[in-house]
């Protein structure tokens, strides 16, 4: 597992040892963050159940000004601690041992966040985190019309509920076991 462009290319990262995370791989990230290229530079970026923290550092290496890193396992923090400070960028990240609930209500009241341009996250499969998840977004401020909520799931996951929750399927890439979704916030009429 590598950071795959920008100013922190070819680094490798860690991964958190004993624990049931699954890095997305290094393809598959290159074929996201392909996707979210242009809008990237200057965004602030929250990355939940980030287990190595690879996806925030990749946004944080292809431009990104700032990065929330969300995981309640200790052994992910310190993973996403020492892959920040291998690549050097501390200084623009903001780690937060917490579930990605709690730590959603954190970054709205204590990190006072206008807007947050990207939202990824991967929660564990077939446990519905997801729907949780979209349930609060639905609610922050700092969730706008503007923001992209980017879910990484297994292929069956069921979304047929994102509609009552305010949001709206923009685009959908398969892969061979999992798919990413892209929502944004339905605008109210």
């Amino acid at each position: 597992m590598r950071v795959i462009a920008g100013t922190a290319r070819s680094l490798p990262l860690k991964a958190p040892q004993g624990l049931e995370v699954r890095p997305t791989a290094d393809k598959i990230k290159e074929t996201l963050f392909n996707m979210l290229h242009w809008d990237l530079p200057g965004s602030t970026f929250i990355d939940l159940f980030s287990g190595s923290g690879g996806i925030g550092i990749e946004a944080l290496s292809r431009g990104a000004k700032k990065a929330y890193f969300v995981d309640n396992a200790p052994k992910a923090v310190s993973c996403i601690q020492q892959n920040l400070c291998f690549t050097k960028m501390e200084d623009r990240a903001v780690v937060l041992k917490q579930d990605a609930c709690s730590a959603l209500d954190h970054i709205r009241m204590l990190c006072r966040e206008e807007k947050a341009d990207f939202i990824f996250m991967d929660p564990p499969y077939h446990q519905e985190h997801e729907k949780d998840v979209l349930l609060l977004l639905g609610h922050m401020p700092y969730v706008t019309p503007e923001t992209t909520v980017i879910v990484e799931a297994a292929l069956k996951t069921d979304f047929s509920y994102v509609e009552e929750l305010g949001f709206q399927l923009v685009k959908e890439k398969r892969y061979k076991t999992n798919k990413h979704l892209f929502f944004k916030k339905r605008i109210a009429l």
